[in-house]
């Protein structure tokens, strides 16, 4: 283990070999920590969460971390994050299992091996993300979301609570019910954001249209980008839109 001395770790947590721990993070009682992971700055781990561990993969070898058989890919927390009680984060068995930079990840929040969490994120209690999912930065999920396996939350969507995701959710969408539907835009999470209505409208018909954004639309480069990583990607399971 490595790390600096304003961070500070509960006496009955473990930390285990091949863990790098950043300035100012805060372990709480019980939380058990195993490498190879990297913690960055100002991260706060509450009590009894475990971040690493071998992928919950059958055929995957299960190595025993603790003793030092540092066996699979990293976990990766960015700085700022907060990862509140009993949250599980596994190692990746064929990329690092990163979550980003200033994310919130509420008690019991499950991340499995292989995925990917922008930085921004909030994941409320009981969220549960299947192995190599995706979640673009700025994502809100509800309580108890479960995300299937391999599927893409788009940046800044919003996740109604309880709701079972199996298609994947475009960015600035909101989605809800069972089955899960696109029912509108985001508008609240995007001007908390920093975008104009202007853009919320347009976003919104492009939404409702289920229509790639042209060239003439005024879209700022941000929301562009990330209409078109949408657009770009190959593996697309769309979600329905609600009537």
């Amino acid at each position: 283990m490595s790390s600096h001395a304003s961070t500070r770790i509960s006496s009955t947590a473990f930390i285990g070999p091949g863990v790098e721990l950043g300035a100012d993070v805060s372990i709480g009682p019980f939380a058990v920590l195993v490498g190879p992971t990297r913690i960055g700055d100002h991260v706060r781990i509450g009590a009894g969460s475990h971040v690493g561990g071998a992928p919950e993969i059958a055929s995957v070898r299960q190595n025993d971390a603790w003793d030092g058989d540092l066996d699979h890919f990293e976990v990766v927390v960015g700085d700022h994050t907060v990862l509140r009680d009993h949250v599980v984060i596994h190692h990746g068995s064929v990329r690092p299992t990163v979550v980003g930079s200033g994310c919130q990840l509420f008690s019991r929040t499950y991340v499995a091996h292989d995925v990917h969490v922008g930085d921004g994120v909030t994941l409320s209690a009981g969220v549960s993300l299947g192995g190599h999912v995706t979640v673009r930065p700025g994502a809100n999920l509800g309580l108890n979301v479960s995300v299937h396996q391999r599927r893409v939350v788009g940046a800044l969507a919003m996740v109604g609570m309880g709701t079972p995701v199996v298609r994947d959710v475009p960015p600035f969408a909101t989605v809800y019910g069972v089955p899960a539907r696109v029912q509108g835009v985001n508008r609240f999470g995007m001007q908390r954001a920093g975008i104009c209505a202007e853009e919320v409208d347009a976003v919104a018909e492009l939404l409702a249209s289920r229509a790639a954004p042209n060239a003439g639309l005024m879209l700022s480069a941000r929301v562009r980008a990330e209409l078109d990583w949408w657009s770009a990607l190959s593996h697309r399971i769309d979600m329905p839109t609600a009537s």
